[in-house]
């Protein structure tokens, strides 16, 4: 009876033929996708969220706030400047400035006049607590948010709005 050798290669052909990636492969594809999503994600647009236009109400509230304790602290009159357009605040005792995304709508309704002076740039804060008054409206599509001063006492206050 004559027996047939079986050598290790068939063994090893069937190995090769089996189905499945290997590991390298797999490295490669999720660099690629890695290297797709590094340079498409800058390019989408992000939109201010509902909790972002919140704290840009918030930190305007506070910068007008630190401005009306400024002015009753050193005994000067101290002007918070609005502009609308730039959407931009600025803090009139520190200088500090806060800037608005592109989305975020920025409508200022202040004093044409104040203390027999020409206004309607700035919300003015006086040694004695009393203020010109205004209002500084932040909104995008859904939401919004008003930051009212009111021009007897100073007091500053967020009332949140229902925006088209």
């Amino acid at each position: 009876m004559a027996r047939q050798l079986t050598s290790p290669a068939p063994r090893a052909e069937r190995g090769r033929r089996e189905k499945g990636f290997a590991l390298i492969e797999i490295l490669c594809v999720l660099a690629i996708i890695g290297m797709l999503a590094a340079i498409i994600l800058p390019s989408i647009p992000r939109a201010t969220t509902r909790a972002r236009l919140e704290s840009y109400a918030v930190e305007t509230a506070a910068l007008l706030k630190a401005d009306r304790s400024a002015a009753l602290r050193r005994r000067v009159p101290i002007a918070t400047l609005v502009d609308a357009e730039a959407r931009a605040i600025r803090s009139g005792a520190t200088g500090r400035i806060i800037r608005l995304p592109r989305d975020v709508t920025v409508d200022a309704a202040l004093a044409s006049r104040c203390a027999d002076r020409r206004a309607g740039h700035s919300i003015d804060f006086f040694p004695s607590g009393m203020s010109c008054g205004g209002s500084i409206a932040l909104q995008r599509p859904g939401v919004g948010y008003e930051v009212r001063v009111n021009w007897l006492t100073g007091g500053v206050e967020i009332v949140p709005q229902k925006a088209l």
